[in-house]
């Protein structure tokens, strides 16, 4: 049996600014934008994995969530609070540069780790955590 990703999902709460930094920055391709019953999700990914997508999605996407839970997820993800993803480059330091020639808030600059990887992080529009790892060689 052979398992793998095939999707998974960021929260944003405003899909303009998220394409602008996911698609202009990152270099990721479009490959849906929906919208339905008031909401928008739009499918980004690496033009090198073509079976892999991230999907922006509004907080709290649930049409059964309350409104209370609503509100708590947006509140959340204005705090940073909810999880991001990890990305591999084949250059931390170049992929620092270019993320943060384009303005997004450095969490933390290149730096080797000790369990084997040279990562950065950087908080996406909707402040979101994202790390970008390179493996050392070694």
């Amino acid at each position: 049996m052979d398992i793998k990703l095939s999707q998974c999902f960021i929260a944003v709460d405003d899909h303009d600014k998220a394409l602008a930094f996911y698609r202009d920055v990152l270099g990721f391709e479009v490959r849906n934008d929906v919208g339905f019953e008031g909401m928008r999700w739009v499918t980004v990914g690496a033009p090198s994995q073509p079976d892999v997508e991230i999907v922006l999605e509004p907080p709290a996407a649930n049409p059964n969530a309350s409104p209370a839970d609503k509100q708590a997820m947006a509140e959340l993800l204005a705090k940073g609070m909810l999880r991001g993803v990890i990305f591999s480059t084949d250059d931390c330091d170049a992929a620092f540069e270019r993320i943060r020639a384009a303005g997004a808030e450095v969490l933390q600059e290149p730096i080797d780790q000790p369990y084997g990887v040279r990562d950065c992080a950087f908080r996406d529009p909707a402040g979101n955590m994202l790390r970008f790892t390179q493996r050392r060689a070694g």
